[in-house]
């Protein structure tokens, strides 16, 4: 097997020493002679990392930034799946800027956006601001948008109330009147709205139907099975418990049946579940759930961005995904 090219080789190549190339790598001062030199030794050596010998030459870096909340959850992994499949078909390398706080966020969408060491940059889940628009256009490399909006930044997306409106309707086909509404308490500063406006689809439909908007069968919390395990406990325990529950995430409605077979409720004869993602668990739990093609989303985007940075400018500048509803065991009429 070839060894590959080390710093000491280059700088051999080139007859200078290893500090200098150092330097150049990090664009130091080096005169341009010397510079010069290093850099016909990177590309007569094949040196890597890749990404530093062809941003020296060619300006790319040959990588692509992917900014991303939470991407441990469930939602999160699948989407990474189809990035890293689509990324795999190309001659790109992947940097992964995993979000769990607000200073977070605002290090990668702000001051430390990745722009610098990557030719375009995938947002994932997160609404930039218009002052970090401004700065992504002044720095001229193409962002895309995904599960999120900005009008001024290509984006894909699915409607999340429509989503919303398909898993209550289910719901109520099947009979049900009582329907709770388990979703995610917003998370200051990050900008998360999808299930919000899933509440707002769940709304519309009951009042579309004639049904009552009730207070009490609408719980929200910290995202998380544990936390949606009490908060269905909470519904569970009233003086008149619903026969269905919505939850905003699959990964809440495993909380939600966790508890339903805790509580002594038979799923669906005494209560019916749907979720909203379809994640890779749900067929083998039987789940009824909203279905976003998470993987394939994660893959179109990619391909928008790479489209982008050759200035395919044949796409459409927003584009919404399709939702599906996947009717399995956890749903069914209401008890007698």
């Amino acid at each position: 097997m070839r060894r590959s090219a080390t710093i000491a080789d280059v700088a051999e190549r080139a007859g200078v020493g290893p500090s200098t190339v150092s330097r150049v790598l990090n664009d130091g001062q080096v005169s341009g002679k010397a510079r010069a030199r290093v850099v016909a030794a990177i590309n007569e050596l094949n040196y890597r990392p890749r990404a530093s010998a062809r941003a020296l030459v060619t300006g790319s870096t040959a990588t692509l930034s992917l900014v991303i909340p939470f991407f441990t959850h469930p939602s999160a992994v699948e989407r990474v799946r189809g990035v890293l499949a689509a990324i795999d078909a190309t001659d790109y390398d992947l940097v992964i800027c995993n979000v769990n706080n607000v200073g977070q966020r605002d290090e990668y969408l702000g001051r430390g956006a990745p722009l610098d060491r990557s030719d375009g940059m995938l947002i994932v889940s997160i609404a930039p601001r218009d002052d970090e628009v401004d700065a992504f256009v002044r720095a001229g490399a193409p962002v895309v948008v995904l599960d999120a909006f900005h009008p001024r930044l290509p984006c894909l997306r699915i409607d999340d109330v429509a989503g919303g409106v398909l898993a209550t309707r289910h719901l109520i086909k099947l009979g049900h009147e009582r329907i709770a509404f388990l979703g995610d308490r917003p998370e200051p500063g990050l900008g998360f709205v999808s299930s919000d406006r899933r509440r707002d689809g769940y709304r519309h439909a009951l009042q579309e139907a004639g049904l009552p908007v009730l207070p009490e069968l609408q719980r929200i919390g910290p995202h998380g099975r544990e936390v949606a395990h009490r908060l269905t406990t909470e519904l569970l325990t009233l003086d008149e418990p619903p026969t269905a529950i919505f939850a905003a995430s699959d990964t809440q409605a495993l909380g939600v049946l966790e508890a339903a077979s805790f509580e002594g409720f038979s799923v669906p004869d005494d209560l019916s579940v749907v979720g909203f993602d379809d994640v890779e668990v749900a067929p083998y739990v039987g789940l009824t759930t909203v279905h976003q093609p998470l993987a394939e989303s994660g893959r179109r985007a990619v391909e928008r961005l790479v489209g982008l940075m050759a200035d395919e400018g044949t796409q459409p500048h927003e584009e919404r995904l399709e939702l599906t509803l996947k009717v399995r065991r956890t749903t069914g009429p209401p008890p007698e």
